[in-house]
């Protein structure tokens, strides 16, 4: 019998040479090839998701940190300007802390501010139960400039190295509630500010009811005060723990080769279906040169465009890193022994 009469009837003929049928996997990879890179991209904005989760999950100290990072600093003279100005950005000032009207601690240094919290321990958290804030007028200095500090509106935006002294409930005597049991973990946590300290400030300059121009929060954004360096400013608004900072940075650095990889897949071609399962003899030398072997041939475009997306996203995803996690700790000079 031969071929034609054993083709069931009204079977069409395939032309000799027509591409064969793709089969399983290679024929849904065929009806949507982008398919792999769409994968890769959704995973990577979970890996994203996921970080900002972590670093969401500090609360309003991320807020802080991420301010501290990426407010744009000028000078006091500037800030004085812009108030008088109105109108003002939210800006980042540094200077020394100076005041008349200082009070002394019990170790009588100079202070500006002091916020004495009560905490009990509840749930795995520390729980505010009361909360004493002292504060007297005082201002950022940089040479013959300076500009006045709304520290009365001074709250989550304090950065200081808090004291903090850890005991039971029972041990704060009449201060604690009647309610708490005398047996429940309580600590004292003390933050100070004080005028031999230099400080960095942020916020929206602005005059005051007195027409002196001062440094408070608006625009949405609160009024920063901090007397660490970015690296330590951060831990310490992360509580010392390293875990969740951490976590947040490795699901960025996995968003980022994930992102790298989807545009790899999307920009470069995957399958390509022969036109017939058997290869074609080549005889002679590549017909696409001058019969001198192989030339130059590919497709520079995409290869190109790849190196640029790769290039700028790692950029983008190195900045972002950086900003979290407050940049490069400064060097240490040197200890003279």
């Amino acid at each position: 019998m031969s071929r034609a009469a054993a083709r069931p009837e009204g079977a069409a003929a395939r032309p000799e040479g027509a591409a064969a049928r793709p089969e399983g996997a290679a024929a849904r990879r065929a009806i949507i090839p982008p398919v792999d890179a769409l994968l890769a991209a959704a995973a990577a904005l979970l890996a994203l998701a996921g970080s900002v989760a972590v670093l969401r999950s500090f609360g309003s100290r991320y807020r802080v940190g991420r301010l501290l990072a990426a407010a744009p600093r000028v000078s006091v003279a500037e800030a004085a300007e812009l108030a008088h100005r109105g109108h003002a950005p939210y800006v980042r000032i540094d200077g020394r802390i100076d005041s008349e009207a200082e009070f002394e601690d019990l170790d009588h240094r100079p202070l500006v501010l002091r916020r004495t919290r009560l905490q009990v321990r509840r749930g795995g958290r520390w729980v505010d139960f009361e909360t004493n804030h002292e504060v007297v007028p005082f201002e950022i200095a940089e040479g013959l400039d300076s500009i006045a500090i709304d520290g009365a509106n001074l709250t989550d935006g304090l950065v200081v190295v808090p004291r903090e002294t850890v005991g039971t409930v029972g041990d704060l005597a009449d201060r604690a509630p009647d309610e708490l049991d005398d047996a429940l973990p309580a600590r004292v946590v003390v933050e100070q500010l004080s005028s031999v300290e230099h400080a960095t400030a942020l916020g929206v300059p602005a005059l005051d009811a007195n027409g002196v121009p001062a440094l408070g929060p608006g625009l949405g954004r609160p009024l920063i005060v901090s007397t660490l360096e970015g690296p330590e400013a951060m831990r310490v608004l992360a509580g010392g723990r390293t875990g969740r900072p951490r976590a947040a940075a490795a699901l960025l650095a996995i968003a980022a080769v994930l992102l790298i990889a989807a545009f790899v897949l999307f920009v470069v071609p995957g399958d390509v279906l022969g036109a017939s399962p058997s290869p074609p003899a080549i005889t002679g030398s590549d017909t696409r040169s001058a019969g001198q072997g192989p030339g130059f041939v590919g497709a520079l475009g995409p290869a190109f465009l790849a190196v640029i997306g790769i290039a700028v996203i790692t950029i983008a995803l190195t900045l972002a890193f950086v900003r979290v996690t407050g940049g490069p700790k400064p060097l240490e000079p040197p200890r003279r022994r």
